[in-house]
């Protein structure tokens, strides 16, 4: 009995570290409460292609249909794709090769091809010939520039009248053929009918919002960024009234096209679920730690400094701290997506709800929460509604 009773001690004495980790573990890292979740469609995976600027568009495009009312859409990413490559390399081509080509792109790509050439959806076009189920447009890249490269270099000494034709022709190989009419829910369609009849979105109520001090607030301007390729203007705001526009669209009902850089060690997705902006003090450390900092190499040192195990306290930023980013290439054009909500974690701070285009590549099925402070740093433009800017910032922007 004795023994039974020494042998059951000693299981409890055991099993309760291990019970105690468990809860530990249980409470460790980042925690999410959704606080705003606006009705959208369901995440893609852009694979090995540089067109998130596509699927965040038209992933914006679609929750805007949602929120209208309309039926859940599934379009197509490489009708934009294709069509902007087809008028990339002509502007390229007129520029003598001084401009830049490349697979990217911006949110109003989208917006004009639609409003230029209309929409299919993606069962319908998907740009997928070559076999695979994902996009993979390495080699059709680096065609399609050689190609466009060659026809400036003018080896006949005069553009030949049919240079356009052949680079088509690369287009239709890789994503395929943009069919002419095609049905659709028993519905005969061409594009342009069904963006009009079908999709029936103003492609003029969608403007894009910055925040830099190198141009006027209150004004538009060509946003300088290798791949503007179509110049188009964004308007300029304070930083606090990017965020306001931010905050107001999300509460309101809307969804936000998110252009952002996320090379910044915080952004830690896939990973942690997380981007944000961890304030690091060196000033802070111990005589301990301090020792064991400088033994440390650069490398290691970042890996210490952005753990990021839990939430912590980050960076207070500035409009200052975001145009010396920008102007030093440290804050560029790398990525586009979409925010969708905002979540709360478990000290009630509040994040946005990002929804990304690689797939289910995290443990959150392809979303990730960036703090405000990330936002306020890394953001380059958003792509919104007129109507989900606040009154009184549309007056002094002209919106009408």
């Amino acid at each position: 009995m004795i023994k039974l009773f020494l042998s059951t001690i000693l299981m409890v004495v055991m099993i309760l570290p291990s019970a105690f980790a468990q809860e530990e573990n249980k409470e460790a890292g980042y925690q999410f409460t959704p606080v705003i979740e606006i009705p959208h469609t369901s995440v893609k995976d852009q694979n090995r292609s540089g067109t998130c600027w596509s699927y965040s568009g038209i992933s914006f495009l679609e929750a805007e249909l949602l929120r209208m009312g309309k039926p859940e859409f599934d379009l197509s990413e490489m009708f934009v794709v294709y069509n902007c490559y087809q008028y990339k390399a002509e502007k390229y081509v007129r520029m003598h090769g001084n401009t830049n080509f490349a697979g990217g792109g911006a949110f109003h790509d989208v917006t004009w091809v639609i409003k230029n050439f209309g929409m299919v959806p993606n069962n319908i076009y998907d740009g997928l010939t070559l076999g695979e189920d994902l996009p993979v447009h390495s080699e059709m890249d680096a065609l399609l520039k050689s190609y466009v490269q060659t026809v400036i270099k003018n080896p006949n000494r005069e553009l030949s009248p049919v240079w356009d034709l052949g680079y088509e022709g690369i287009l239709d190989s890789y994503l395929g053929e943009i069919p002419e009419t095609f049905e659709y829910e028993g519905t005969q369609y061409t594009p342009q009918s069904f963006a009009s009849d079908a999709m029936g979105l103003n492609m003029d109520d969608y403007v894009e919002i910055g925040s830099f001090t190198h141009h006027p607030f209150y004004e538009k301007f060509i946003i300088e960024l290798p791949d503007n390729w179509l110049w188009d203007e964004i308007y300029n705001v304070p930083l606090n009234e990017m965020m306001e526009i931010v905050d107001y669209a999300l509460e309101n009902g809307y969804t936000i096209a998110w252009g952002a850089d996320v090379s910044d060690k915080g952004f830690v997705s896939k990973t942690k679920g997380v981007a944000v902006i961890p304030d690091v003090d060196y000033t802070e450390m111990s005589d301990a730690e301090i020792s064991k900092w400088e033994d440390m190499s650069e490398s290691e040192k970042n890996k210490e400094l952005y753990k990021m195990d839990q939430p912590g306290k980050e960076k207070e930023i500035t409009q200052e701290m975001r145009q010396i980013n920008f102007d030093n290439y440290t804050t560029t054009d790398d990525h586009g997506m979409h925010i969708v909500g905002t979540a709360t974690d478990q000290e009630g701070t509040v994040y946005y709800t990002v929804k990304n285009s690689w797939g289910a590549y995290n443990d959150m099925d392809g979303y990730f929460y960036a703090s405000k402070p990330f936002l306020e740093l890394q953001t380059i433009d958003i792509m919104i509604h007129k109507d989900a800017i606040p009154k009184h910032i549309r007056k002094k922007l002209d919106i009408k």
